[in-house]
């Protein structure tokens, strides 16, 4: 699949969530929507960046925007990450990876010189006709929430 840029139909996705029930962007629509793909549940820069998002919630919502993190994680890790951490942002789990693909996210990634699959850090703002406005890859989590809500005023 070809990268995702701004001016694109953002692919539409109906995932489980956090809490139970599910997530569709499609069923979002005509509100904006800010989708950030992250590795991996209860880890120190996705905690980082949920906690950071949940804190600045209100303000997104007061723009009429909702905030969606998407990992392959399952929905009882997600609850527990929830729980943990008082998180107030949907937490959809994409375990087929099928979302994650379709975005661009799943790649191939290296640590201490062994490569591996993995999600790379990215945010989508998604506008109200489906279309992608804005995209930041490979975000870095500390101030990420901030910069999105900047790039939304």
């Amino acid at each position: 699949m070809s990268p995702i840029t701004t001016d694109d139909m953002a692919p539409d996705f109906t995932l489980p969530r956090d809490g139970g029930g599910t997530v569709s962007l499609s069923a979002l629509r005509p509100g904006r929507v800010v989708v950030y793909f992250y590795p991996k549940d209860d880890t120190s820069g996705c905690t980082l960046e949920a906690r950071d998002f949940t804190d600045l919630g209100n303000e997104f919502k007061a723009l009429g925007v909702t905030v969606i993190g998407i990992s392959k994680d399952s929905v009882a890790a997600h609850d527990k990450f929830v729980k943990k951490h008082g998180l107030g942002v949907i937490l959809a789990s994409d375990e087929g990876g099928t979302t994650c693909e379709d975005y661009g996210v799943w790649v191939e990634k290296s640590m201490y010189g062994k490569t591996y699959m993995g999600i790379q850090r990215a945010t989508f703002l998604i506008g109200g006709d489906g279309r992608v406005e804005k995209l930041w890859p490979k975000v870095s989590a500390k101030g990420h929430a901030a910069e999105v809500l900047e790039a939304l005023r």
